[in-house]
């Protein structure tokens, strides 16, 4: 089952004076049964229906070599001020005329939107539109949205545990995905009061059950998005599984090696969150102790390495007009569609904001492969948009334009 995130007020439409009748206060939604593909063809249609949309979609299918032929005139780079424009554009449309429900959406598509924008995500249940970070931590019912209580702590405290569910995109499909995305909705603290199976928890129940139930070679890419957002980054603490009592010793750095040992193209979206999650760490370590990148030894030494080579890839691989490669990090060509354009733009520049130096956010490569995204997201307002796809990117903008223009 694949979910989409459909326009919010207006009627969803296709192509031309093609409609689908609104079932819900002139709301459009897929049922839970809809499948990728079916959007996809729809897309299609659409596409075949307009001049520019038909070079759009025959450029797609050009090699990676026509991208970058020495012919091709250099691309122009918007002015700051023409770029912000769209960029708020964008998030706007994205965040006011895009509504997730608890019928057809699932907790795997509702807690990417909050990724994106935090306590001010709002969703529909039963008629009603509510705040939907509130609307799970109260308790109430979703989709995928399962959480139970874990271990019991010396201090009296017991964890949380969310179940994972792999490849459902529905429930949690990797560990602490969950605790990794709230970490990142930049107002969820570790004292929000979550309620679990009627009994109230905090989300800090969430950390200590995760810090307890790391061990050496998991998938720890969400785990260390809100280890470096929530603690000391010299916090040390003990897990429950090792070889001995030095083996069950874990710290950030710790979590930060483990991470970096790994390829680029590794793990989860090619790679992309577990370096986001590098990038997160390293930066408030360098910011924290002051050091520069010469100066950096052991966890974070390998972490700064394997960011500036993936930086140096994703440079590389960047078509002429901005593209960012569907090969992620490992190679420049891939698939050209719109869909995949846009699923690596947002991963890839959701990594290169926390990466880059604000500086470098202001050159012309990276201005360009945000504008390119743009395109993306102006050319899919009226379609229905995978949901992990949309909100990696409109998490990406936000970003972005915190660090060039700040709030």
């Amino acid at each position: 089952m694949i979910a989409v995130c459909l326009p919010r007020k207006s009627q969803l439409i296709f192509c031309g004076p093609r409609r689908l009748t609104p079932s819900f206060s002139g709301l459009v939604y897929h049922t839970p049964l809809r499948l990728e593909i079916d959007a996809m063809s729809r897309l299609l249609i659409c596409l075949l229906h307009t001049p520019l949309a038909v070079a759009v979609l025959l450029a797609g299918c050009k090699d990676r070599d026509d991208v970058t032929d020495g012919n091709v005139e250099e691309p122009a780079v918007s002015a700051p001020d023409a770029l912000k424009t769209r960029i708020d554009a964008a998030i706007a449309y994205t965040a006011g005329q895009r509504l997730m429900n608890t019928r057809d959406q699932a907790a795997w598509q509702i807690v990417h939107g909050l990724e994106a924008f935090g306590r001010k995500l709002e969703i529909e249940s039963d008629g009603e539109v509510v705040g939907a970070l509130d609307y799970l931590f109260k308790g109430n019912p979703l989709k995928g949205w399962v959480l139970r209580p874990g271990d019991k702590f010396p201090d009296g405290s017991t964890g949380v545990v969310a179940i994972l569910e792999p490849g459902s995109k529905t429930g949690e499909g990797h560990p602490d995905q969950w605790l990794g995305y709230l970490s990142q909705c930049g107002d969820v603290q570790l004292d929000d009061a979550l309620v679990v199976g009627g009994t109230k928890h905090q989300v800090r129940d969430l950390l200590t059950q995760a810090q307890w139930d790391i061990y050496d070679g998991m998938e720890a890419s969400w785990t260390l998005m809100a280890v470096a957002t929530y603690l000391p980054l010299d916090a040390k603490w003990q897990a429950k599984s090792g070889k001995d009592d030095k083996d069950r010793q874990w710290s950030v750095e710790r979590i930060v090696r483990m991470e970096a040992a790994q390829p680029l193209g590794a793990g989860g979206c090619f790679g992309s969150h577990r370096l986001y999650a590098l990038a997160l760490a390293v930066n408030r370590y360098q910011k924290e102790t002051g050091k520069t990148a010469e100066q950096l030894t052991g966890g974070w030494l390998l972490a700064r390495d394997r960011i500036d080579e993936a930086i140096k890839k994703v440079k590389e691989f960047q078509g002429r007009d901005g593209t960012l490669s569907t090969g992620f990090f490992t190679s420049p060509g891939g698939a050209q569609d719109l869909k995949s354009r846009m699923y690596a733009a947002g991963h890839t520049l959701e990594f290169l904001v926390a990466a880059l130096p604000q500086k470098e956010l202001e050159e012309p490569w990276v201005t360009l492969a945000v504008e390119r995204m743009l395109d993306e997201f102006e050319q899919t307002k009226d379609l229905d948009v995978e949901c992990g796809t949309l909100y990696h990117g409109a998490h990406a903008l936000i970003l972005y334009r915190k660090a060039r223009w700040g709030k």
